[in-house]
C-alpha cells in the first residue's frame, strides 16, 4: 500500500503555497527553513512528482501539478482537522482551545470585554487571540490555524460561513478648526475635495473608506498625491488632529474614547451607505458551528453600543457576504 502524505508535509506545502517564501513559511510552521525544504522534497519523492519549479532562481514557483496538489492538500488538512474537532465537540461542547482572529480596527475595542465574558460564561473555553489584517486572518482561518474570525464586512471571505452581528457606522473625523466642523452632518459629496488620511493597504477600513468615497461620482483623489497613508488608527487620528487631512473612523473606535483630549470633531456622514457590518466567519461545515452561534450574543461593542440591531433578525441566521467587497 502506497504511504500517504503526513499532515505535517501537507501543512508545509500549503503554507509555502500561501506565502511563496521559504523563510516566512518556515517561520509560520515554527520550523527551520531547512526542515521545511526537506519536508517538501520528501513529499515530492513520495508522490514522484515535481511540485516546485526550481529553474526560476530564488522565487517560489509551483508547477501546475504542484498548484493542484496544494489545493487538494488544503481540503484534506481541513477535513483531517474536522475529525479532531468533531471528537472534541462531542466530548465537551463550549470547551477547549478557541483560536480567534480579529482585525486591528475591531480587536482593541471588543476583545478585552469578550474574553472576560467568555471566561465567566464558559470557564472550560481557553481563548487565544491573533490580531492581523483581514487577508491574513482569512488565510489563517482557511489553513486551520484559527477557528473563528471577527471581521468587518463586506470582505473577501469566499469559502467561509459568515454570521453578521451588528452594524457599525462610519464617522467623519476633522480638525477642530476645519470648515466642515460647523456642519451637523457631512454629505459624502463634501468629502470629495478633501485630503483623506487612510490606513495602509491590507486594512479593510482603507478599502471601505475608498468605496464609500467612490459612491460620490466626483471623487477623483489620486492615491499618493492627495492622501496620507499610515499604519495604525492612532497615527491616523494624530495626523487629523495636526490638520493634515480628514478621515473616516468606525463608531466603535470613536465611542471607545480614542479621540479623547484631541483637537478634533466627529460628524456623521450622509448621502451614502456609511457603515460596515461586524461579523463572524468560520470554515464551512465546521463541527463547532453551533458553538460559534452560541458565542455570538457575547460579542458586542463596549457597553452594548451597537449601531443597528445586535443579534436581531439579521443575526439569527448565517448570511453570505462572500460576494461583497470593500
Amino acid at each position: 500500500m502506497t504511504p500517504l502524505p503526513s499532515a505535517q508535509q501537507l501543512r508545509y506545502l500549503i503554507t509555502l503555497a500561501e506565502l511563496r517564501h521559504f523563510g516566512r513559511a518556515a517561520q509560520a510552521c515554527a520550523v527551520t527553513q531547512s526542515t521545511l525544504s526537506a519536508g517538501i522534497l520528501a513529499l515530492e519523492r513520495q508522490l514522484d512528482v515535481q511540485l516546485l519549479d526550481r529553474n526560476v532562481g530564488k522565487r517560489v514557483v509551483f508547477t501546475p501539478i504542484g498548484d493542484e496538489v496544494a489545493a487538494r492538500a488544503r481540503f484534506a488538512l481541513d477535513s483531517l482537522q474536522a475529525v479532531q474537532d468533531v471528537a472534541d465537540a462531542s466530548r465537551a461542547p463550549m470547551s477547549g482551545l478557541l483560536r480567534i482572529g480579529v482585525i486591528p480596527t475591531i480587536g482593541p475595542f471588543v476583545v478585552p470585554g469578550l474574553v472576560a465574558r467568555l471566561r465567566r460564561q464558559f470557564p472550560q473555553i481557553r481563548v487565544s487571540v491573533n490580531e492581523d489584517v483581514t487577508g491574513n486572518v482569512l488565510d489563517k482561518l482557511a489553513l486551520g490555524r484559527l477557528d473563528l474570525a471577527l471581521l468587518a464586512m463586506p470582505c473577501p471571505c469566499e469559502g467561509a460561513e459568515t454570521f453578521p452581528l451588528w452594524r457599525d457606522e462610519f464617522m467623519l473625523v476633522l480638525p477642530a478648526g476645519h470648515a466642515l466642523a460647523q456642519c451637523e452632518s457631512i454629505p459624502v459629496a463634501r468629502i470629495a475635495a478633501e485630503r483623506m488620511v487612510l490606513l495602509e493597504d491590507g486594512h479593510c477600513l482603507r478599502d471601505q473608506t475608498l468605496a464609500l468615497c467612490r459612491q460620490e461620482r466626483g471623487w477623483t483623489t489620486t492615491e499618493g498625491e492627495e492622501e496620507f497613508v499610515v499604519t495604525s488608527l492612532h497615527t491616523l487620528i494624530d495626523m487629523v488632529a495636526d490638520g493634515l487631512g480628514i478621515a473616516l473612523l468606525p463608531r466603535l473606535a470613536v465611542e471607545s474614547g480614542i479621540l479623547r483630549d484631541l483637537p478634533v470633531v466627529v460628524r456623521p456622514v450622509t448621502g451614502c451607505q456609511a457603515w460596515r457590518t461586524i461579523g463572524l466567519a468560520w470554515r464551512p461545515r465546521s463541527p463547532r458551528a453551533a458553538d460559534f452561534r452560541l458565542l455570538a450574543p457575547h460579542i458586542r461593542p463596549p457597553e452594548g453600543k451597537a449601531q443597528g440591531a445586535k443579534n436581531g433578525p439579521e443575526g439569527r441566521e448565517s448570511r453570505d457576504f462572500s460576494g461583497l467587497r470593500g
